[in-house]
């Protein structure tokens, strides 16, 4: 069996040796552009067109839970990748939890009110600020996927009012599930934060605009850990500045890095960071594409294919 890696940041003397580790008898080798040696398997992220161009693969994993930069690509150059070859996302591999850790501390950051507390803090005033109550505190997730569950359990625990959206009904523990764009409506209307965990599609670009926005509560606060393509960055600063938002949690962007004169930075009730919120883990990672490719020479049932036409 032939594997051949690329990515343009991982470090290869790491995942190559735990690689051949956990696929005992495989090759795997880096790819390196003028590799047009056979391969069965590719593991990718932003892979070059001639990487995979031509190659009859049994399949290709994206080594993130993202797939869009592969499919941006497709359209562009349908050639890279042939329609009947099995492209593969990584579902969770240690993301969830991280996307857990963030959700849920920022989450009890604003509940708390934290940040207004930072902001007494910056001007030497000390007052008491009155709490925010749980039952008005609604939490609505955009996204019900593997990620989308997983936020949803952690901050289960905590007693907020859940609800989530998605394509199609949920059945999740404690969460109010709402589907299709009639029902966005309704899911929108009385939510406090809202976390987007959506695929990037064509159907999810910029969806978070100012119509989205001015259908959430009054004083709400929005979170974005999936792609910055889904909010309008000027939509957002508008409705924070008029104070329908009452603060923004940002790991994503429509441009990354973000640039520096972009007013994002200087923004008061914006808070960032750098398309961090759920890393790919090595360990995880390869004991998932191990345990699929297994599975795939066997002829058994896997999980995490991607639909081209969905999106993920």
């Amino acid at each position: 069996m032939e594997i051949i890696f690329y990515h343009p940041t991982f470090d290869p003397a790491c995942w190559l040796p735990a690689l051949r580790k956990a696929l005992p008898g495989a090759n795997v080798r880096e790819w390196r552009k003028g590799d047009d040696e056979p391969a069965d398997y590719a593991l990718v992220w932003h892979p070059p067109v001639e990487m995979l161009r031509g190659r009859e693969l049994k399949g290709v994993f994206a080594l993130g839970a993202g797939v869009d930069s592969i499919l941006s690509k497709l359209k562009a150059h349908p050639e890279m990748l042939a329609q009947h070859i099995p492209l593969f996302r990584l579902e969770d591999t240690g993301m969830g939890l991280q996307m857990q850790e963030y959700a849920v501390s920022q989450v009890l950051h604003w509940f708390r009110r934290f940040d207004d507390y930072q902001a007494l803090k910056q001007q030497a005033r000390w007052l008491e600020l009155e709490e925010y109550r749980r039952e008005d505190f609604t939490i609505g997730i955009l996204g019900a996927g593997v990620l989308g569950a997983k936020v949803a359990a952690s901050l289960s625990a905590w007693g907020f009012p859940l609800r989530c959206w998605s394509r199609s009904h949920k059945d999740l523990p404690g969460v109010t599930s709402f589907a299709g764009t009639e029902e966005l409506g309704e899911f929108l209307h009385g939510t406090r934060v809202l976390i987007n965990l959506l695929p990037d599609t064509p159907a999810t670009k910029g969806l978070i605009d100012l119509n989205v926005i001015n259908q959430l509560a009054d004083n709400s606060y929005i979170m974005n850990l999936a792609r910055g393509v889904h909010v309008v960055e000027n939509d957002l600063l508008q409705a924070l500045d008029s104070g329908k938002l009452r603060g923004a949690m940002l790991d994503v962007f429509s441009r990354e890095p973000l640039p520096a004169d972009h007013p994002l930075w200087a923004h008061p009730r914006v808070a960032m960071t750098p398309h961090v919120a759920a890393a790919t883990r090595a360990d995880e990672a390869i004991a998932f594409i191990a345990a699929t490719i297994g599975k795939l020479e066997r002829g058994e049932i896997v999980n995490g294919r991607v639909d081209r036409v969905r999106g993920y």
